[in-house]
């Protein structure tokens, strides 16, 4: 007879360490060229002004200034670094968002209200 109990193996045991994606440098941060912005998997965070983009889709700075997060179009982030004169120009070009005109409600007035619904009269039994 075993005078010492088994011991049974776990085909456990292994991992591999994180691969340190994501964003490094983030809006409004000072930047130098060769600053590392995102690193990433495809173009998650598309390169925008002043940015370079290496074969594995880090983006990184190329000139020195602050990094700026942008949206373009409904599903599309773009990151660019702006110096200080480029991001003043840059917001006197920006077009200011239109501004819905709402229409004026009647002094005094109360709220519309939609009509209720009329009640169906009974027919008459003959």
């Amino acid at each position: 007879m075993a005078h010492k109990k088994g011991q049974g193996s776990s085909r456990n045991g292994r991992d591999s360490p994180g691969q340190h994606r994501g964003i490094k440098k983030y809006g409004g941060e000072h930047v130098v060229p060769g600053n590392i912005l995102v690193r990433q998997v495809g173009t998650v965070v598309h390169p925008g002004a002043n940015v370079g983009m290496g074969k594995d889709f880090t983006i990184f700075a190329t000139i020195e200034g602050e990094v700026t997060f942008e949206r373009v179009g409904k599903d599309r982030k773009r990151v660019s670094v702006y110096t200080p004169e480029q991001k003043t120009a840059a917001a006197a070009r920006a077009k200011p968002a239109p501004a819905k005109a709402k229409k004026p409600a009647a002094e005094g007035a109360a709220p519309a209200k939609k009509p209720a619904a009329k009640a169906k009269a009974p027919a008459a039994k003959a």
